[in-house]
């Protein structure tokens, strides 16, 4: 059935105008951004079936480029575009919103500030926190992209941005993309490295947490940290 032929009080560009866009499926939320669908298959048929195809379902969207989404029958450029498009907003919205309005006092916070924005991630990402002297967020970084396993990460690269703002401290983060956060010889060696070089620049390293799928780990949580 195409949108159109629905009743006007079940049309997703009604309901928003009239409930709220709360109340839609996650299939009537991408037709709306769709607007179209493909022959006799409605936009929330296409997007339907999007989501089916794609890794992870709703959530694979936010690694699937404009290129595989034109794989899916009915998904042209404009179509591609518009959901990366929306895609790479929701990705921004945490480290913009975080930077001016939160302090963070815990290993659990921070983990909670990239958790969903960084467990469904194929690389690894490593981004620093960079906090003033009361705990508030001053600004975040992202320091590097890796490949599959490992995202190179030199003391200069984490610690100019922090000089430049003049931070206090500051807390670095990372995602394992297999989903097991727990650390490789490799992040212990990083983890010390940085440590001392924070205790040379007179900015501390608060903590490193690694992002799993679900789960952390704090490495001065774990003690194995030293200040």
């Amino acid at each position: 059935m195409n949108i159109k032929d629905l009743p006007v009080n079940e049309r997703p560009v009604e309901r928003v105008m009239h409930s709220g866009a709360g109340n839609l499926t996650n299939a009537e939320l991408i037709a709306l951004i769709l607007r179209t669908g493909v022959g006799e298959e409605s936009a929330i048929g296409l997007s339907e079936r999007i989501i089916c195809s794609l890794e992870g379902g709703l959530r694979g969207l936010m690694n699937t480029t404009p290129q595989e989404l034109m794989k899916i029958r009915g998904v042209g450029m404009s179509k591609a575009c518009a959901l990366a498009a929306v895609s790479e907003l929701v990705k921004r919205m945490p480290v913009n919103d975080t930077a001016s309005k939160i302090y963070i006092e815990s290993a659990r916070e921070a983990a909670q500030k990239f958790m969903e924005d960084l467990r469904y991630e194929k690389k690894e990402h490593f981004k620093t926190v960079l906090l003033d002297t009361k705990g508030k967020v001053i600004h975040i970084d992202e320091v590097s992209i890796g490949g599959l396993a490992t995202a190179p990460v030199h003391p200069r690269e984490v610690f100019a941005p922090a000089i430049k703002r003049s931070a206090s401290g500051i807390i670095l983060v990372h995602n394992h993309p297999s989903g097991d956060p727990a650390p490789s010889m490799a992040d212990d060696y990083l983890t010390e490295r940085l440590n001392d070089a924070g205790k040379l620049l007179g900015i501390r390293v608060l903590d490193h947490i690694i992002i799993g799928d679900g789960e952390y780990y704090s490495f001065a949580g774990s003690g194995k940290l030293e200040s």
